[in-house]
């Protein structure tokens, strides 16, 4: 695996070779985004976990072209509010008709290429917003490993077809450390975009190792008229990402479905999501044993999202989940809430 990376190294090294000194120096611009929240929850099991939530994000951005004709760029995103990491995301990339490679702490390659039920509300049924207003297992059926130093390979987009590639070789390494001993990680996806006389299609098929185990799943959205419909199915092996001494566990199954509708400014979308899991951590405080729940659970979303100018979206959910859970240590919760709130772009 070394040897791949020395090769990456190099492909990237004579990409960026030519007359590089002729092309104009990277000048950076300034983006990111502000999200505002404000919500009420109900649930069986104790009392709502928020009244308030906010996320925010710097994006510093540059690029250049090469007089070979080659872009190369970079990218970092600074979280405007962390209680760890402050960066999030930093990474170069080196663009061509060879295709894409990016170097750096980024998603992986099956993150970006997953495809899952359209969803336009702030909470969402699927890795969205749900536990930061209840208590319950998050369904997620793209379970990336994050953002971890990595290399990734996109091909080129060719007839709507794209495939990726990334490889991360120690998952216990963060921005800001040496860290070791983690596991290799890699990941890889495929997908398609096509558009038949005004039906759009998207399907994509993606999976990541890690540890002893894997997970993979498949998307599909088919969109016509101002509908899109939409949904994806996730499986976790009961060792992904799980090292020596860590929690037992089963294996965890997810799907979402959802559809949406646009009419002028505004969108809507209504999805289901359900797992039935089997790595619930119980007791994620603990650092002598962690130990494996299992159960299931139930979570629809009716989302809104209002453009109201040029970055500026005022956005809303209505969502209600049931999680039944297999464990004594946890007790079942079942419950409702409603969320809105203002997205600013930049």
């Amino acid at each position: 695996m070394k040897k791949i990376l020395f090769a990456t190294s190099a492909l990237v090294a004579v990409a960026a070779a030519g007359s590089a000194q002729a092309s104009e120096k990277i000048q950076l611009e300034v983006g990111g985004y502000m999200e505002q929240w404000a919500g009420v929850a109900d649930q069986d099991v104790g009392e709502s976990k928020n009244a308030f939530q906010s996320d925010a994000e710097v994006h510093f951005s540059g690029k250049t072209t090469l007089d070979n004709g080659i872009e190369v760029g970079a990218k970092i995103e600074l979280e405007a509010e962390t209680s760890s990491d402050q960066i999030d995301e930093q990474y170069l990339f080196v663009n061509g008709g060879f295709g894409q490679v990016k170097l750096g702490k980024d998603d992986s390659a099956a993150d970006s290429l997953g495809i899952t039920a359209p969803s336009v509300g702030p909470v969402g049924v699927n890795d969205g917003d749900l536990t930061n207003w209840v208590d319950a297992y998050l369904v997620d059926t793209v379970p990336s490993s994050g953002d971890q130093k990595r290399v990734t390979y996109f091909t080129p987009n060719l007839g709507g077809f794209q495939a990726g590639v990334s490889y991360a070789d120690d998952s216990g390494s963060n921005n800001n450390d040496t860290a070791t001993g983690g596991d290799n990680i890699l990941s890889a996806g495929v997908s398609y975009q096509g558009d038949f006389d005004g039906i759009a299609i998207g399907i994509s098929a993606v999976g990541e190792n890690q540890g002893e185990g894997n997970w993979y799943g498949v998307g599909a959205t088919v969109g016509f008229g101002n509908f899109v419909v939409g949904s994806s199915w996730g499986h976790i092996e009961d060792d992904y990402a799980q090292g020596e001494n860590s929690r037992t566990g089963d294996d965890t199954d997810a799907f979402d479905v959802g559809v949406s509708y646009a009419m002028d400014a505004a969108k809507v979308s209504l999805g289901y999501g359900y797992a039935e899991y089997g790595n619930r951590d119980i007791d994620p405080s603990s650092t002598v044993t962690n130990r494996a729940g299992t159960g299931e659970i139930s979570t629809v979303d009716l989302g809104l999202a209002y453009t109201l100018g040029a970055g500026v979206t005022w956005k809303s959910s209505v969502f209600w989940f049931d999680d039944d859970s297999n464990n004594v240590a946890i007790a079942d919760n079942d419950g409702y809430g409603a969320v809105t709130g203002l997205v600013l772009n930049f």
